[in-house]
């Protein structure tokens, strides 16, 4: 199915690359796989997009606003990956003003939610006495994450979650963050523009299948996005897979170790 795309090189200089088609599941992982993702809005075919350059988040040059950061450590939020996958993505859906539009149509969140079941579209939502006031979502393949959306109710909540998916993404050996789209929010916390072909370049090597599927590795450290700081005494286990298998786990982020677990 990845065929039926044109190649890259034939998209217009907007990033636009063609329209039609359907959001079923292959459709969409084929897409993802060539670096390609679907952005449209009421009345329009499917669009589908490979802009150029491309915005990607490198996990090692993230960091948070002095003031995000001061502000979180003073009042942190309870952090859970995939807990709360549709209330995310209806929540990323809504308009963020009145009269206001919004691209994940109904058909969108319907096809990210079959995503989700599979284990290859993922949530991180950010918790405040116990009230869902932020988060994101997003697809991973392989070693690599696409960033779709994101939302907030409470200041700083969707920061969290950010800084939360990057702990993730770490503690999983991924090696490229996809933003899509350049903006100021991702730009300030070291976000950075590739080229078409060198994005791709990455893409590529994030889905190479270097682990067989069930492998697992251990990091002797963890860093704290929270803070910035490396605690040595820290070690965590993953288990990083072939380029299409899903991981399904439930996490929890714990604030005394700044570090992720498994939940039980």
């Amino acid at each position: 199915m990845a065929a039926q795309f044109p190649p890259l090189e034939a998209a217009r200089k907007d990033g636009l690359l063609c329209f039609g088609g359907d959001l079923h599941p292959e459709r969409l992982l084929a897409a993802y796989s060539r670096g390609i993702f679907p952005w449209y809005e009421a009345g329009l075919p499917i669009l589908w997009w490979s802009p150029d350059p491309r915005c990607v988040l490198p996990l090692d040059a993230f960091h948070l606003p002095r003031r995000s950061a001061r502000h979180l450590r003073n009042k942190p939020f309870e952090l859970t990956l995939n807990a709360a996958f549709s209330e995310v993505i209806h929540a990323c859906a809504a308009p963020r003003h009145e009269g206001g539009g919004t691209w994940i149509l109904p058909e969108m969140a319907e096809a990210y939610q079959c995503l989700h079941h599979m284990g290859y579209a993922h949530s991180v939502e950010a918790w405040h006495e116990g009230e869902l006031v932020g988060g994101l979502y997003g697809v991973g393949l392989g070693r690599a994450f696409f960033g779709e959306s994101m939302f907030h109710v409470l200041p700083e909540a969707s920061r969290a979650a950010l800084a939360g998916l990057v702990a993730l993404l770490r503690l999983r050996g991924v090696t490229l963050l996809d933003c899509q789209q350049e903006t100021p929010h991702i730009m300030k916390m070291g976000g950075v523009l590739l080229p078409r072909e060198l994005f791709v370049q990455k893409l590529d090597q994030a889905l190479a299948p270097e682990h067989p599927a069930g492998t697992s590795y251990r990091h002797g450290s963890a860093v704290d996005p929270f803070s910035g700081s490396t605690s040595t005494d820290v070690e965590q286990t993953a288990v990083c897979g072939a380029i299409w298998q899903p991981w399904h786990e439930r996490y929890d982020y714990s604030l005394s170790s700044g570090s992720w677990a498994l939940r039980s």
